[in-house]
């Protein structure tokens, strides 16, 4: 089975905890905070492996998170960075947010690797909170959570020359005549039930990769059929081999359907030069058909050619053809991937007030719940730092506005309850 979808959940690791700690040593009676940082949360990376060529591996594995940063320590000791996650996956992957469709990642170049969440934050130690005025500061803060998301993977095999056609047009054999690739050849419709991708090495300085496209129906682009699964693939190739079975009653009518099916797809198919090749020329019906299938093309402006993939007559002829042409084409642009994840916070004022029938007050929001997270609420110190930061958000000023009174009950997210004071 050929599997080239999957859906994948992503967690980056939580930054660790900074840490409240003072020196204790014989002599040192008053020593100042020692606290140290936490370590950095670990990162989700995704990475191009040119040796895997399906999504196979996240049928049985779509959780993937990376490790936790340590807590500080005393001493002034930084905690350890959490381990990073790397997730393989294989050229011509395509990344998108599952919730709202948005590509995030076009992953084709073998070289190429992106982190895709980012770890969180580190917390401070006490240590960073050493002032003149307070040198002995009992307060730290958490590190901030790692970036989480659900992916969806959609693979699109990369080949510079796509071969289409029914079923049983002779893509299969022409593929095993031409590469060292193996696909499954006999004769009943839809043998080829996945893409085959083989390597075309015509001369020292001449190759190219050739993709056998399992076969379209009538119906393919409404998802008949192979349909959708397979049309896609066309997609990355760059010039198109359509292969008309000659001996068939008619090869003209099974070429029109095969492009009425390109076309009703979209994604520009129907646009990708073509070269129409007549198979299976060494069969009596070919031979007494191919002067009207000419005759009919060339008023169609397509100087179509013969072949037969068996006896490998025209073979060669065919594929220095689609050289030509490649050489012709605009050379495709690289990739760019951005280096940063591609993740983004949520946009807006950062929070969200509303009142609850008890009449306590729920603040929402990711940036607010974030700094809630980070202070700790065991000391003045953290309760004021937090204040602060909130009222530079703009929180306090809105709850005032809102009518909050002494007393009151006010909700940070789901986790944080705390007493309104003036």
């Amino acid at each position: 089975m050929f599997f080239d979808t999957a859906q994948i959940h992503i967690k980056a690791g939580n930054g660790g905890d900074g840490a409240v700690a003072f020196r204790r040593e014989k002599f040192v009676p008053f020593g100042g905070p020692s606290g140290g940082d936490g370590g950095h949360g670990g990162n989700v990376i995704l990475w191009v492996n040119p040796i895997v060529n399906t999504l196979v591996y996240f049928r049985h594995h779509r959780q993937f998170k990376a490790d936790d940063g340590d807590n500080g320590r005393t001493k002034n000791q930084t905690g350890k960075d959490g381990e990073d996650v790397r997730i393989a996956v294989p050229p011509g992957t395509i990344v998108r947010d599952a919730q709202t469709g948005e590509v995030l990642a076009d992953l084709s170049d073998p070289k190429t690797e992106m982190t895709i969440a980012r770890g969180g934050t580190p917390g401070k130690g006490n240590a960073r909170f050493a002032t003149s005025t307070n040198q002995a500061p009992r307060m730290a803060t958490n590190g901030s959570p790692g970036e989480e998301q659900t992916l969806d993977l959609e693979l699109k095999l990369i080949a510079d020359v796509g071969l289409v056609g029914l079923p049983n047009a002779g893509k299969s054999t022409l593929l095993a005549a031409t590469t060292a690739a193996t696909p499954k050849i006999a004769d009943y419709p839809f043998t080829t039930l996945v893409p085959n991708l083989g390597v075309v090495d015509l001369d020292r300085e001449t190759s190219f990769v050739m993709a056998d496209i399992p076969g379209l129906i009538e119906g393919a682009n409404l998802g008949k059929g192979l349909g959708h699964e397979f049309l896609r693939h066309i997609e990355r190739t760059r010039v198109l081999i359509h292969l008309l079975d000659g001996s068939q009653p008619d090869p003209l009518q099974d070429f029109k359907i095969i492009n009425a099916e390109l076309a009703a797809f979209g994604h520009g198919l129907a646009e990708k030069p073509q070269i129409v090749a007549v198979n299976k020329i060494d069969l009596p019906e070919a031979q007494a058909q191919w002067p009207q299938i000419q005759k009919a093309l060339k008023e169609q402006g397509i100087d179509a050619t013969t072949i037969s993939a068996v006896a490998h007559t025209g073979t060669r002829e065919l594929l220095y053809r689609a050289v030509q042409m490649l050489r012709e084409l605009p050379i495709p642009q690289p990739v760019v991937v951005e280096a940063l994840p591609v993740i983004r916070a949520a946009e807006g004022p950062g929070y969200v007030i509303t009142r609850a029938p008890d009449a306590s007050w729920h603040v929402t929001g990711r940036q607010v719940e974030v700094l809630a997270m980070r202070h700790r609420f065991d000391s003045e110190e953290t309760l004021l730092a937090f204040h602060k930061a909130v009222t530079k958000l703009g929180v306090i000023d809105a709850l005032r506005e809102a009518g909050v009174q002494e007393g009151d009950t006010v909700w940070i997210g789901e986790d944080y309850e705390l007493e309104w004071q003036d």
